[in-house]
């Protein structure tokens, strides 16, 4: 190194030294799927297991923050059966998101196997007690089908959301629309996604270009 020349050590970052951006990790649109399905939950208990398959769902189907999955009450119900549901996102902004049918029917099954009152004014999802359901419960589900499915360690709830947008984009989805669904105020926030998208096309052109 040269006399004078700074080097870009954290925790200090000289200015025009920028570390990379962490960038989101998705799973692939099979092991979201996997994850998301009544026939993968790990629970004994039935309603249990299609209240996680519900939840993981509403993650990977309305690319929804977990906050805001558990954040439901029955009130929304009427809501998720006609196929949208109005979310209160980060900073008080409420924004529309879709609910696929097979979202809607896994949200259905789990009240019907609910042994608890899902009332207009009472929190949707229940924990076995019958109080409104934590994070906490959702991350260590999701901790136990990683090992069960396989699934790297960074296979976790937000990932799904992450998927959710990554998958929209891989697909065509406008980056605007996209940012909607999210609830994000910026679109450079959404942004993000465009530089997973690009670290997975090199990948795979690295992987099968002959001359990479």
């Amino acid at each position: 190194m040269r006399q004078g020349q700074r080097r870009c050590a954290h925790p200090v970052r000289p200015r025009g030294c920028r570390s990379r951006s962490r960038l989101p990790k998705p799973l692939t649109a099979a092991d979201a799927r996997r994850v998301a399905s009544n026939q993968q939950q790990l629970a004994e208990e039935p309603w249990v297991a299609a209240r996680n398959a519900a939840v993981l769902a509403l993650l990977y189907g309305s690319g929804l923050r977990i906050g805001e999955a558990l954040g439901l009450t029955g009130a929304e119900l009427s809501n998720l059966a006609g196929g949208t549901l109005r979310i209160t996102g980060k900073g008080g902004k409420t924004r529309v998101v879709p609910v696929l049918p097979v979202v809607a029917q896994a949200v259905a099954e789990y009240r019907r196997l609910c042994p608890y009152d899902l009332s207009r004014e009472k929190p949707l999802f229940r924990g076995v007690r019958g109080g409104a359901l934590q994070p906490a419960i959702i991350q260590r589900e999701m901790k136990k089908m990683r090992s069960a499915l396989n699934l790297p360690e960074t296979a976790t709830p937000h990932a799904l959301r992450h998927s959710f947008a990554t998958h929209l984009l891989n697909r065509g989805g406008d980056l605007r629309v996209i940012q909607e669904l999210l609830g994000h105020a910026s679109l450079s926030t959404t942004q993000i996604y465009t530089a997973v998208d690009t670290t997975r096309l090199m990948e795979i052109y690295e992987k099968a270009h002959p001359r990479a």
